[in-house]
């Protein structure tokens, strides 16, 4: 788990110390690797004197939760690239005859609905956690490899939202106008993400409880990048592999609701192009069983 990590910090301190002039903070994120790198090899350090569960759990949820830094982190290196959202959005247009993101909450505006929705969206993080200690606790032997897994696919995720820089209808559409996506005109914004984050109001029921939730975390740490594929379809994709690996149909009854809503969620809060939650099941499912066979022990 923690190889692959560290493999992504050396390949994204190369690129920073290429583009040192281009990149907006590059002391801020040489620090933020730093203290990533000294926090693993502390982790480290102590499991080889205190080999056990509990420091081993310690050290996935220290790892797991860095994921929340090396997201944004993709920001500050992907907008210094040309931005690809208007050959997204082109080709949504050709696929479906039109814009699913922009379309999708117009068409079904229910307060119940809409819960759902943003329900399924925010039921992400939680439901790493529950496939996680569930293999922590009732598969312990398969641990590592569950979270390497899980961690090999993040990592390849952020990889490729660095090389293709992709925003999502929530700041593509924000940046160009919901006039002319809605003609079906999609201009070039240029280097316009390097140096804006607006994005369009969170569609859906504004009075919901799960609907704050999605707003709070997109104020939190939103940006404009990790559009395409949807890493949230990717990986929930993967834990439903896991749940069917562990064998556990209680596991796979309770991820499957939370599965199907995310899957249409990413659309309908326009966090993605349709396009981008069908790359994230083909490459959720490619991920899974590509590093699954990496013997992990």
């Amino acid at each position: 788990m923690e190889w692959v990590v560290l493999a992504y910090m050396l390949l994204t301190f190369l690129i920073i110390f290429l583009c040192y002039t281009k990149v907006m903070n590059p002391h801020a994120m040489i620090w933020g690797r730093i203290r990533i790198l000294v926090t693993t090899l502390l982790m480290w350090g102590v499991y080889r004197m205190i080999p056990c569960r509990l420091i081993m759990i310690i050290r996935i949820v220290v790892q797991m939760a860095f994921l929340s830094w090396w997201y944004p982190d993709t920001y500050e290196i992907n907008r210094i690239l040309p931005n690809f959202d208007p050959f997204f959005a082109s080709l949504e247009q050709q696929v479906f005859g039109c814009q699913p993101a922009l379309l999708f909450s117009q068409y079904f505006t229910h307060p119940v609905f809409s819960e759902l929705m943003d329900l399924g969206y925010a039921s992400y993080y939680p439901l790493i956690a529950v496939v996680c200690f569930f293999y922590a606790f009732c598969r312990y032997k398969q641990l590592q490899e569950c979270v390497f897994i899980l961690m090999a696919s993040f990592i390849t995720y952020y990889v490729i939202f660095i090389i293709l820089p992709v925003t999502g209808p929530m700041f593509y559409y924000k940046a160009v106008g919901v006039e002319q996506i809605a003609k079906g005109v999609f201009p070039s914004v240029g280097d316009y993400f390097y140096s804006h984050q607006d994005y369009l109001t969170t569609p859906g029921w504004k009075d919901g409880f799960f609907y704050q939730m999605v707003v709070a975390a997109h104020d939190a740490g939103e940006r404009p990048t990790a559009a395409f594929p949807s890493s949230h379809v990717g990986i929930t994709t993967i834990l439903m592999w896991l749940a069917w690996q562990a064998r556990s149909k209680k596991l796979f009854l309770f991820l499957l609701p939370f599965y199907v809503l995310m899957c249409f969620a990413t659309v309908y809060i326009q966090a993605h192009y349709a396009i981008d939650a069908i790359a994230g099941l083909i490459t959720g499912t490619a991920f899974y069983w590509f590093f699954r066979c990496f013997k992990i022990t």
